[in-house]
């Protein structure tokens, strides 16, 4: 007697049939799962690279109003995660109540050219200027440009500042983005795709 439509329906899945589908997402995850790993990473990167650009841009607006220059410097934090901050008093160690930005552990800041990021060279900061060639912290004077600190701030006709960031993610591929400050004190982000190709995102 041949079963019917009805008895085969009510079966159900064989063995074999699901053992296939396990090995199809098992491969599928397999092959997605570096790659969302890796999308992960860059947007945490490309997030902090965001609120350090803020930050600056509060260390620049902070300068021009009350008529005096400020320094974003480098620091630890108690947790041991290392963070930026807005030298308010100039006493160039993190007090309380300054402005800071903690960066984490994860992330690696480094200030100047020569961070071995792919192509940095192609990473500008307009027609007429150059990036300070020193670790100099970026510095911002009472008109919001950029500047050296010391005692005073000068400015230097056509100096800018870039920072570069980058993350490794858990496939051992190395994210990377850039903070750059222009000659006339405005922040772009920039972002290198995994082929080495910087793009400016604003």
């Amino acid at each position: 007697m041949v079963p019917s439509t009805t008895q085969r329906k009510g079966r159900g899945f064989s063995l074999i049939e699901l053992v296939i589908v396990v090995a199809i997402i098992m491969i599928l995850a397999g092959i997605t799962a570096p790659r969302l790993l890796n999308v992960v990473s860059d947007i945490k990167l490309r997030y902090v690279a965001t609120n350090l650009s803020g930050l600056l841009q509060s260390a620049r607006m902070q300068a021009v109003k009350k008529n005096t220059f400020y320094s974003v410097i480098p620091t630890t934090l108690p947790t041991g995660d290392a963070a930026y901050y807005v030298d308010i008093p100039k006493s160039g160690t993190y007090v309380a109540g300054d402005p800071v930005l903690p960066i984490g552990s994860h992330i690696t800041v480094h200030i100047g050219t020569g961070s071995g990021a792919p192509n940095e060279g192609t990473v500008t900061c307009g027609a007429s200027c150059t990036f300070n060639p020193g670790t100099d912290y970026p510095s911002f004077n009472a008109r919001g440009l950029p500047c050296i600190a010391g005692n005073s701030c000068p400015q230097n006709a056509g100096l800018g500042y870039v920072l570069f960031l980058s993350k490794s993610s858990s496939t051992g591929n190395i994210n990377w983005a850039a903070v750059v400050i222009t000659a006339s004190g405005h922040m772009q982000i920039w972002t290198c795709d995994g082929s080495g190709n910087w793009i400016q995102r604003d």
